[in-house]
């Protein structure tokens, strides 16, 4: 086999320059999360409950349902969560009101399903940057001794 020779134009000859974008319209970006949301949806995790019944031990498994994350939707996409970084801090002006309406999603429905007791509020809050703030504060008094 040959290599190419120097100086050589073969790469004009190709269909096209780099790969596909991922999400070429906000309209695809949005299908793609609202199916990712159907999944989801589609399937709950299942929580396994150990109930001891005099000397029997039986295990009851109880669908529940799964919380939409940036993570996931990612994954969901084959994509990765700095990809999704990146293409919020780009310049994408047309792509703004999609991605800020699925991350609306996101937030909402983790936050009401763990006002509900369906998540659990603690992971939810620090997840969503909540917090209870308490302010304290304290005089300091300097005593001296002789």
């Amino acid at each position: 086999m040959c290599a190419a020779p120097k100086g050589n134009q073969f790469w004009k000859l190709r269909s096209k320059h780099g790969r596909d974008k991922l999400f070429a319209t906000p309209e695809l970006l949005w299908e793609a999360a609202s199916e990712y949301f159907q999944w989801c949806d589609d399937h709950p995790w299942a929580v396994s409950k150990t109930k001891k019944k005099e000397d029997k031990t039986e295990t009851e498994e109880t669908p529940t349902q799964r919380p939409y994350t940036i993570s996931g939707l990612m994954l969901y996409c084959d994509a990765s969560q700095s990809f999704w970084r990146k293409f919020k801090d780009e310049d994408h002006k047309d792509f703004f009101t999609v991605i800020t309406r699925i991350e609306g999603v996101i937030e909402t429905q983790q936050f009401e399903g763990a006002t509900v007791g369906a998540f659990n509020a603690n992971i939810i809050a620090r997840k969503l940057g909540l917090s209870e703030k308490t302010e304290v504060k304290s005089n300091v008094i300097k005593v001296e001794y002789e």
